[in-house]
């Protein structure tokens, strides 16, 4: 095994490709100004509404207090709303308004547009076999 083929030259390089296309995937899905945190909130609710901010913080991989200046700038802009849960009236629920929706699915379609967009620009009919490939074999990376 050479050098760039070691295990922790593929990590190392695996981790750094994925947080740039983090950013390049949250800049293709800016949308009204949201920030990169509260338009992966809302995309979170997308997928799990309703939730708490103590939900979405650990999804997020956040402290509270973040989630929480985030909850309250979407609240802000009507984006969410909140509702006492029925089983703890200590915590509140988050929901999605129609609008929120709305914001989430354009951005979640201009990230997939986006990524699509770059993959038809950039490479050939084989070159896209070929990452399908290598993301079928990375898919195992994140099986349990």
């Amino acid at each position: 095994m050479t050098e760039q083929t070691s295990s922790d030259a593929i990590a190392h390089r695996l981790r750094i490709l994925v947080g740039r296309l983090r950013r390049r995937i949250q800049d293709a899905s800016a949308v009204r100004g949201l920030s990169a945190p509260q338009a992966s909130a809302l995309a979170r609710l997308v997928i799990a509404e309703p939730s708490s901010a103590s939900q979405l913080a650990g999804a997020e991989r956040v402290r509270p207090q973040s989630m929480a200046k985030t909850v309250a700038a979407l609240h802000e802009q009507g984006l969410i709303r909140r509702e006492a849960d029925a089983e703890d009236a200590r915590r509140q629920l988050l929901f999605l308004t129609d609008e929120g929706r709305a914001i989430a699915q354009g951005a979640r379609t201009s990230r997939e547009e986006w990524l699509a967009s770059a993959f038809e620009e950039r490479f050939t009919d084989a070159e896209r076999r070929i990452l399908d490939e290598a993301l079928t074999l990375l898919e195992r990376v994140v099986e349990e």
